[in-house]
């Protein structure tokens, strides 16, 4: 990297791979001066119409089709990894060796022996200066990083309950064609997809998980129809009259105890009609609540208990300047303007990119969470699928 500017690459240009892409772009045109120019120099993916389309539009120099090229590109120095799960360990591996600075989707992998092999190669990467982090988005959404404050302060009193949902209806349809992500062990489909997000929801309020119980994973369709062509994100495609079996979970749902105490309780879904993306949850406390609705990512609710009781009860605030990442965050950063899930990855590569610049902890953005963090959510994971095939079972976590 040259001191004065910094080269990215996104490697995979799906729904994903696009949001990467877009918040690289727009990441230096917020909170104002203090990164090195920064170049979009590639995306990359085997399909190469999508490559070249997700290049062009989101303003790169070039498009690649291989993860090789970009390892190999000398003008390169930050890459984000946005593929299937099973091929994050080759290629993150590849790009440590290759001294680029990694920022990968979760999970960390689809196993946990690949993830601990990418935490070892991570802390190798670290001692030679080339850092290695792990994105988990919904953290920079200035409502429930609020939240997390609060409760974390101790303002609403001790923490009590986590209760959360996170339902999406991407795979509704039993005739939508088959991928990657209906691939893999027990765990790996909507526990591992968005299981893993509203897990590190929970931990942010209520801190490590000491132990799981109550797992259940449930398939809805037992088979899907195998496509015809090239498979998007979660688009359908055209598909053929031979199907092939689904190897993971459609719903999930688990009970957690936190170490430090309190509870909590979490269910997700792939296969939720008429929602296709709902993430909320509540959060209970000795002296009040909070809750949060994806939906509506411009409000929270805060109830505290105490004070004139006839006007007693949960209060609507509308988040704004005073509230984490919104100020020079946002184009528009006046009180009750639109914020949503696309601004949580300008806000994600902007502290990568600071944190790669150099740019001290206490100037910059919170830094982004590393691979051990990612290996403890991917145990978390697996302590679920565990206790599922046990019956239920209740399982430490170490």
């Amino acid at each position: 990297m040259s001191k004065d500017s910094i080269g990215v690459a996104v490697i995979g240009a799906g729904m994903a791979g696009k949001a990467h892409a877009a918040g690289y772009r727009t990441a230096t045109s917020v909170y104002g001066p203090g990164l090195p120019k920064v170049r979009l120099v590639s995306v990359a993916d085997v399909y190469e119409p999508l490559a070249a389309e997700t290049a062009r539009r989101f303003g790169f120099e070039r498009h690649d089709t291989s993860w090789q090229a970009v390892a190999a590109a000398d003008d390169i120095d930050v890459v984000s990894v946005v593929v299937a799960n099973s091929l994050h360990r080759e290629i993150v591996e590849s790009l440590l060796a290759a001294g680029k600075h990694v920022l990968c989707e979760k999970p960390l992998s689809d196993t946990i022996a690949d993830a601990e092999a990418m935490v070892s190669a991570a802390a190798d990467a670290e001692a030679r200066g080339v850092i290695a982090r792990i994105g988990l988005t919904f953290l920079r959404s200035p409502g429930i990083a609020f939240l997390g404050d609060l409760v974390r302060s101790g303002r609403l009193g001790a923490f009590v309950n986590f209760d959360g949902q996170y339902w999406t209806d991407y795979a509704c349809n039993p005739d939508g064609p088959i991928s990657w992500r209906f691939n893999g062990p027990a765990g790996s489909g909507a526990l591992a997809d968005v299981g893993s997000h509203l897990s590190y929801l929970g931990e942010l309020f209520g801190g490590r998980t000491a132990a799981v119980r109550g797992g259940t994973l449930h398939t809805a369709f037992a088979t899907r129809p195998k496509p015809l062509g090239q498979v998007i994100g979660h688009e359908d495609a055209a598909v053929s009259d031979e199907r092939e079996s689904v190897e993971n979970d459609d719903v999930a749902g688990f009970f957690v105890d936190y170490a430090a105490g309190g509870t909590g309780s979490l269910q997700v879904s792939r296969v939720a009609a008429g929602h296709p993306n709902t993430l909320k949850f509540e959060v209970f406390c000795e002296r009040g609540s909070a809750s949060f609705d994806f939906r509506t990512p411009s409000l929270v609710q805060v109830s505290l208990l105490g004070g004139d009781a006839d006007v007693a009860g949960r209060r609507t605030i509308t988040l704004g300047p005073e509230h984490p990442y919104w100020k020079d965050g946002l184009a528009m950063d006046a009180a009750g303007v639109g914020v949503g899930q696309n601004e949580g990855f300008v806000f994600q590569a902007r502290a990568f990119l600071e944190e790669v610049a150099g740019i001290p902890e206490s100037e910059s953005l919170p830094r982004n969470a590393d691979f051990a963090d990612g290996l403890h959510n991917m145990r978390l994971l697996r302590a679920v699928a565990d206790s599922a095939a046990a019956g239920g079972a209740e399982i430490r976590l170490d």
